[in-house]
């Protein structure tokens, strides 16, 4: 046996990660170690599904990227919510509506359309403060959407009835603090 392959046997070599990799590794453990809303993983898993637009080391472009993936939530979460009020399901597998819960699922759902609706809108003028340097006025839209989140599935739990957006919500809770917290170092 040769000594490289023993040496390799001993000291088995890491694949080395992309720049891109490295970027979102840096940034996510810079953000999400010691976080109370996001973590490590939860960043690393959203950055790295938009890996190949990642090309800097620049916190208000990976903040820019979180705002896409936030909007792309909500606006899938709408069309999910939009599906459960016509009684055809969530998709993915959810469960229709149960009758016995049609009234209070259908006013929580309705009141969740319009909030993401409001994520949905402000996307765009998030993306756009983001990209003039307004980064004050980027993280409170992005707060708001985390509160309008929030407010979607609190309304389940008031309502006494099982959310079928508890994935959508924290994701979208999440994506919205993410890039809050990737503003806050940009």
């Amino acid at each position: 046996m040769s000594v490289v392959a023993v040496l390799l046997l001993l000291f088995p070599v890491a694949p080395a990660l992309s720049p891109s990799a490295q970027i979102i590794l840096a940034a996510c453990k810079t953000v999400g170690g010691g976080s109370t809303y996001v973590g490590v993983q939860f960043c690393e898993d959203a950055l790295g599904s938009v890996a190949g637009l990642i090309h800097s080391l620049n916190y208000q472009d990976l903040g820019g990227l979180a705002v896409g993936l936030l909007a792309n939530n909500a606006t899938s979460t709408r069309d999910k919510i939009s599906r459960l009020l016509r009684g055809g399901g969530g998709g993915g597998g959810d469960v229709k509506l149960k009758p016995e819960n049609d009234a209070a699922v259908g006013w929580c759902l309705q009141s969740c359309w319009s909030l993401y609706g409001g994520i949905v809108e402000d996307g765009s003028a998030s993306s756009a403060a983001i990209k003039a340097g307004k980064l004050g006025e980027a993280t409170a839209i992005l707060e708001k959407a985390a509160d309008a989140a929030k407010k979607c599935e609190d309304g389940f739990g008031k309502g006494s009835v099982a959310s079928p957006l508890k994935t959508e919500d924290d994701d979208a809770y999440k994506l919205a603090k993410l890039g809050v917290a990737l503003l806050r170092f940009a």
